[in-house]
């Protein structure tokens, strides 16, 4: 259920996925760009996150199917503006970056950016989690051919060809499939270098390696998906740039 809203005239949506995040979205949600709009994407918190996103003046989107995914595409769905960024919730990225990540895909120089997490301490990016990181991609690079370092929770793109995409993970695999079907279609891809702190409160993917390796499992049978046989390209679509 989506709560209703006036249209935004934000140049850019920030979708935000949020799972028991109260503790971390007064500082997330206080450092998005001015003029830009915060979708909480609330993925079925037992918490207050929805109620302090609402009174912090952020759009609230309700998904109550479990999957980082799932909260994705409904932020996409629920987006308006012409381009749209994901950014974690958790306040291990600092939304003030956003407008360096976005920026390529702003001025048409880019299709996709992804945002290069580079730790700022140790216990920022645990052990198990950047060996799962490098195998990936190591992966994307034989599949794609794409030199990427680091398939990162902040990226941005246009609306329109992101939903041109049709993606159909919903759970740890839907960033990967993305950036296949981008690939696929021919998009120019970017990095960004972004400083990574230690999250507010524990992960629920890489804190554990049992998290980290459902992830790998998803996003190998991504993968494994065989290439679409009329990719779209993001020329196609509305300000694609190309």
């Amino acid at each position: 259920m989506i709560e209703t809203s006036p249209p935004s005239p934000a140049p850019v949506d920030v979708v935000l996925p949020c799972l028991d995040e109260a503790e971390a979205l007064p500082w997330v949600l206080d450092r998005i760009p001015s003029g830009w709009r915060a979708i909480v994407v609330d993925n079925g918190s037992t918490d207050s996150s929805a109620d302090i996103a609402r009174v912090l003046g952020a759009h609230v989107v309700h998904e109550p199917r479990r999957g980082f995914g799932a909260a994705c595409h409904a932020g996409l769905t629920a987006a308006t503006a012409e381009v749209v960024c994901f950014c974690d919730c958790d306040a291990s990225l600092d939304p003030t970056l956003l407008p360096s990540v976005a920026g390529p895909v702003l001025d048409g120089s880019a299709d996709l950016v992804l945002g290069r997490r580079r730790p700022v301490t140790r216990r920022a990016w645990p052990l198990h989690a950047r060996l799962a990181n490098l195998e990936l991609a190591r992966l994307i690079h034989r599949r794609t051919g794409l030199r990427l370092h680091d398939l990162g929770p902040m990226r941005a793109a246009r609306r329109e060809s992101l939903l041109a995409l049709n993606l159909t993970d919903r759970r740890s695999g839907y960033p990967l499939q993305l950036l296949v079907r981008a690939a696929d279609a021919g998009w120019r891809v970017a990095e960004k270098d972004v400083p990574y702190r230690p999250r507010t409160g524990r992960s629920k993917v890489t804190g554990t390696w049992r998290g980290t390796w459902q992830a790998v499992r998803d996003m190998r049978a991504v993968l494994a998906e065989r290439p679409a046989g009329d990719p779209v390209s993001a020329a196609t679509t509305r300000g694609g740039g190309r």
